[in-house]
This record gives structure tokens, C-alpha cells and sequence, in this order.
């Protein structure tokens, strides 16, 4: 089993406060707010306990990390990176090492809590090249970092920062 460290395309490191603040941050998005077509929410079930939902039927248990059988934002925020890195790189596995390939995206990061945010997120991922000769895994690796830089969604967000504006209604 070949452990592959994609922390050089897909890590996370924040600016140091001096660094971000010399930076412009956006506030608004331009534009109406337009819903995101898949339905996303999070309802309140009991005290700091939410059920994330999609319209697709889809369900995750939401809470602090205290409670058992659910997830932890912070965790669904990792989940997803490791996930899209997954997504993004499967048909390029599958070219390579066939369609039973198997993989596990290992992803973690600690919580600094005087900033209140993850420093640095690393994902590593594992799957046997043993097949390969050394240009053909050198190949592979470079595809994909490639492929991760390039097309995983949540990693290009994360790294290069959003813009989010927090709307509250009544009703």
C-alpha cells in the first residue's frame, strides 16, 4: 500500500493574521442570493443537534463533538475535502489500476482554538501502486496533483477563500 501525501496540493495553511489583514476580503457576493439547486439545509432537532439535509434524501446527524453517532462541522468540513479529492481522482485511478481499485483519503487537522479556525488540513492518500514501475507512478502522482488542483471543488474553495454573507429571516 503506497501512502500518497497530497498536503503539497491539497493542504490548507491560513495566512497569519498581519498577512490576511494587508488583503482584501470580500463581503458581499455580487448579485441576488440564489439558492443552491441541491436543497441543502441543517434543521434544529434539540439543543446544538441538527439533521443535515438534501433534496435527494440524503441525511447526517450534526452535533459538537461530545455527541455520539454524529458528525462535527468541523469534521464535514474535512469529510468533504477528502471526499471531493476522492471524486476528483477516481477515474484517474481507475485508468491505471483498474475499476476495483480501492483507496482510503485519510484527512485530518487540528482545531487551533484561540483563532478558532484549522490551520492546515492534510489528506493522505492510500492505495497500492505496487503495480507500476517508477515513471508510470511518477506519472500517476503527477496527474494526480494535477487533477486535484485543478477540478476538486471544495480543495480550490478552501484554499483560495470564499465569500460567505450570513442572511437571517423570520418565518
Amino acid at each position: 500500500m503506497t501512502s500518497i501525501d497530497t498536503a503539497a496540493t491539497s493542504a490548507v495553511a491560513l495566512d497569519t493574521p498581519s498577512a490576511s489583514a494587508a488583503q482584501p476580503v470580500a463581503t458581499e457576493v455580487a448579485g441576488p442570493f440564489l439558492p443552491d439547486p441541491t436543497d441543502l439545509r441543517v434543521e434544529r432537532t434539540g439543543t446544538r443537534t441538527y439533521i443535515g439535509r438534501n433534496a435527494r434524501g440524503a441525511e447526517v446527524l450534526i452535533g459538537p463533538m461530545e455527541n455520539e453517532g454524529s458528525f462535527s462541522p468541523g469534521e464535514l468540513l474535512k469529510l468533504a475535502l477528502a471526499a471531493c479529492t476522492g471524486l476528483t481522482t477516481d477515474a484517474v485511478f481507475a485508468r491505471r489500476l483498474g475499476d476495483d481499485y480501492e483507496a482510503t483519503i485519510a484527512v485530518g487537522g487540528l482545531k487551533d482554538q484561540v483563532s478558532d479556525s484549522y490551520p492546515a488540513i492534510v489528506e493522505n492518500v492510500l492505495v497500492d501502486l505496487d503495480g507500476l514501475n517508477e515513471k508510470e507512478r511518477t506519472r500517476l502522482l503527477t496527474i494526480v496533483h494535477r487533477a486535484v488542483d485543478e477540478h476538486c471543488t471544495v480543495g480550490r474553495t478552501v484554499t483560495a477563500g470564499t465569500s460567505v454573507r450570513l442572511e437571517v429571516n423570520e418565518g
